[in-house]
């Protein structure tokens, strides 16, 4: 058994094993080719998040999908390549709605080079994926351009809020199935769509993804609480102090509604206030660290990955759906 990919992933059998790791080292040099540009300065913005590492989630799952099909197919490393750089590019444009100093426990590109230059690269990096998944045919520029619009209307979904009479944690993840399941899904379809797996195969695949980026997303939100910026390469309360409500905060806010206790209403009320101040945001994290909103969040994230683990009943037992079981945990483990 050896380990690779995010999480420490297990993996029993070689060749699968040296088909990811191959896939893998083959979307990283992908990566460093799209983002080179005539322009140095280009070059080293569009790279800065590419160097910075990161946990590769998506190209994994494009590996492991590719299994089900012929495994050495001429698509699916660049689409690998399209799915990280739309991720990517999503980041810098997130660091400057959040303005975000830490990235991947190096400096935001905002905070670097200014928010202008960080939109522009985040542009930048969406035309390279462009490039590359025009020379992959019609069918996969409609997949992605149907992912894009899912994710830039679940980003518009969370700035606009929820709608009057919307139960907020309804609101949420919808919200979250655009901003990230949708990409997660993509990943998976890629690879099973490129390998030329059977199309309800395929489907599968595209619904475990859904549910395990709706599980990754809420994970994160439990991290952005719960971890030091060492654990998570970020700065910790993010959403907090951007006043931006993840679901520990929603579930505090619905159980205060409920139950009208004093010291959960005293929370909100801290919540609501400037939190751009550092006493008050710490106070805040510590509250939220101990509170029962933040366990409810994380048996939020357990039920989401164990989803994705039974859409993926139909498919036959092999090494590559352990794996992507194995990635259900994992899921689950960052939360906990």
């Amino acid at each position: 058994m050896t380990v690779v990919g995010p999480f420490g992933l297990s993996v029993r059998d070689q060749a699968l094993e040296a088909d990811v790791q191959a896939g893998l080292a083959a979307v990283e040099e992908g990566l460093l080719e799209a983002t080179k540009s005539e322009v140095p300065f280009i070059t080293e913005a569009a790279q800065h998040l590419v160097r910075a590492g990161g946990k590769r989630f998506r190209p994994l799952l494009v590996m492991l999908a590719a299994q089900f099909g012929d495994r050495h197919a001429p698509g699916i490393v660049p689409s690998a390549v399209v799915v990280e750089l739309t991720h990517l590019a999503t980041l810098y444009h997130d660091d400057v709605m959040d303005e975000a100093a830490v990235r991947r426990g190096v400096d935001s590109a905002n905070t670097r080079w200014g928010n202008s230059v960080a939109v522009l690269t985040g542009d930048f990096l969406f035309a390279r994926a462009s490039q590359i998944l025009a020379d992959l045919g019609p069918e996969a520029v409609r997949v992605q351009a149907l992912a894009f619009e899912r994710l830039v209307t679940g980003q518009i979904l969370e700035t606009a809020g929820p709608s009057d009479g919307r139960d907020p944690v309804e609101h949420y993840l919808d919200v979250l199935g655009g901003k990230t399941g949708s990409l997660v899904a993509v990943s998976c379809r890629f690879g099973a769509m490129m390998s030329g797996a059977d199309e309800t195969v395929v489907d599968v695949l595209t619904q475990y993804g859904e549910r395990l980026g709706v599980a990754f997303q809420l994970a994160d939100d439990v991290l952005d609480i719960a971890s030091d910026s060492h654990e998570s390469g970020k700065t910790p309360g993010t959403d907090l102090r951007e006043g931006i409500p993840t679901l520990p905060v929603l579930r505090l806010r619905e159980r205060a509604a409920r139950l009208g206790l004093p010291e959960d209403l005293a929370l909100c009320e801290l919540l609501d206030s400037d939190l751009t101040d550092d006493a008050r945001h710490a106070e805040a994290l510590t509250a939220l660290r101990a509170h029962p909103a933040l366990e409810q969040a994380r048996r939020d994230t357990v039920r989401y990955a164990e989803e994705a683990r039974a859409a993926l009943s139909p498919l036959r037992d092999c090494d590559a759906k352990a794996a992507l079981l194995e990635l259900c945990d994992a899921v689950v483990h960052r939360a906990g």
